[in-house]
């Protein structure tokens, strides 16, 4: 089956609208959106059908968690992850962050470190302060050279470990870097978070967005089933096929007590299933992957080009992604934004129109990140007016 990723969807000013997007609405009229993380692309056509399957029905009551989701989401697991999970493991959920949120709530007490590695996710930064627990953060190795690998530093993230330590916010594959954690990596990591007696949240959102040809996602929980019993695995279909506003997300928690936790801190704090997001989950797992190995195609061309494109830009270093459809540029060095008064994801804003994520909500001042989930159009007429500054 051939699907349309060339063609650009109109969403600042859709027919039948308006339907307002945070993307491309935030900014204005003239500014082109590169900055936060949801595609240009119509979600997968399977997806499209059965919501207007559902749709047609016509009535929205509140609904209940299908089996036959849960059964789509442990296929799914042991095809691409060779994972086996249990339907009863699955507490579905209204998003990512939220979860991340709860497990703060009902895994740790006032006072208690909630720890996380930066740059990262901004929601990540607020769990902390947002549910009355202490803030820790460490932070990755930044590449040694222009194109480097970042890295997890184990000596940091020991080093950030202190008593009240209790939970670690994880994400793999990593955002904003788009780092896929090595097995050596990943091996350090389990041996403190065993040594130091943590539970720890994975956000392994963009885990089937990895752009090397036959790289295969193998969960936290999987890679060291030691750690299974004090892991939440957190999943979506939002990143990967486009869904994100329809707020259903997964956690995968094997362990019933850590389970029961979180489903009593969801109580009042979360809607029932959104009907038509656990709709999509389900064609999405089931009918899919076609779209999403035809867009991964479309991500690795796009990651070509704008390796290309970075290496014309004097002073900007970028380390290519190895998955997920983010760049994470450093600005610090860019002769074209020196001396100026506000950040430089605010001058290229101002300056070039396009709009980046400003790395200092990531934890670090000086980069921004860069969406590249977009039509070849729509990112050569973004890139088009980032040379125009960066170029010199």
């Amino acid at each position: 089956m051939e699907f349309d990723f060339a063609t650009p969807v109109e969403r600042r000013h859709p027919s039948g609208g308006p339907w307002p997007s945070q993307k491309w609405h935030r900014y204005g009229e003239e500014v082109l959106p590169l900055w936060v993380a949801d595609m240009d692309f119509a979600s997968p056509p399977a997806v499209i059908e059965a919501l207007q399957a559902r749709v047609a029905h016509g009535v929205f009551g509140y609904g209940l968690v299908p089996d036959s989701l849960r059964e789509s989401l442990c296929a799914w697991s042991v095809e691409h992850y060779g994972w086996t999970i249990e339907p009863g493991w699955q507490l579905w959920l209204a998003g990512v962050v939220p979860a991340l949120h709860l497990a703060s709530l009902a895994l740790t007490e006032p006072g208690d470190g909630v720890l996380t590695v930066t740059p990262i996710y901004p929601p990540f930064l607020r769990v902390a302060e947002r549910t009355g627990r202490l803030p820790q953060q460490a932070a990755l190795q930044a590449p040694g050279a222009p194109g480097g690998r970042w890295w997890l530093d184990l000596e940091a993230l020991e080093a950030a470990i202190t008593p009240e330590t209790r939970l670690l916010l994880w994400c793999q594959p990593h955002n904003p870097t788009g780092r896929v954690w090595t097995r050596e990596e990943l091996a350090g990591l389990a041996e403190l978070v065993e040594r130091h007696d943590l539970l720890v949240v994975s956000d392994e959102l963009h885990c089937d967005l990895l752009l090397d040809e036959g790289a295969r996602h193998t969960p936290l929980a999987a890679a060291f089933p030691e750690l299974a019993a004090r892991t939440l695995t957190l999943w979506a279909p939002s990143k990967t096929f486009n869904l994100a506003g329809l707020t259903t997300a997964c956690a995968v928690i094997p362990d019933a007590g850590l389970r029961r936790r979180m489903a009593a801190a969801a109580r009042g704090l979360q809607p029932d299933g959104n009907v038509l997001g656990l709709v999509a989950a389900e064609a999405a797992h089931a009918h899919g992957d076609p779209w999403r190995q035809a867009l991964l195609e479309v991500l690795r061309g796009h990651r070509r080009t704008l390796v290309d494109r970075v290496a014309g830009w004097p002073g900007v270093a970028m380390s290519p992604p190895e998955s997920t459809y983010l760049a994470w540029l450093d600005l610090r060095e860019a002769p074209a934004l020196q001396g100026g008064e506000s950040s430089p994801q605010r001058q290229l804003l101002e300056r070039a129109g396009v709009a980046l994520s400003d790395g200092a909500d990531f934890g670090w001042p000086g980069f921004a990140r860069l969406n590249f989930g977009t039509t070849a159009t729509q990112l050569e007429a973004a890139l088009a007016r980032l040379d125009g500054e960066l170029k010199g």
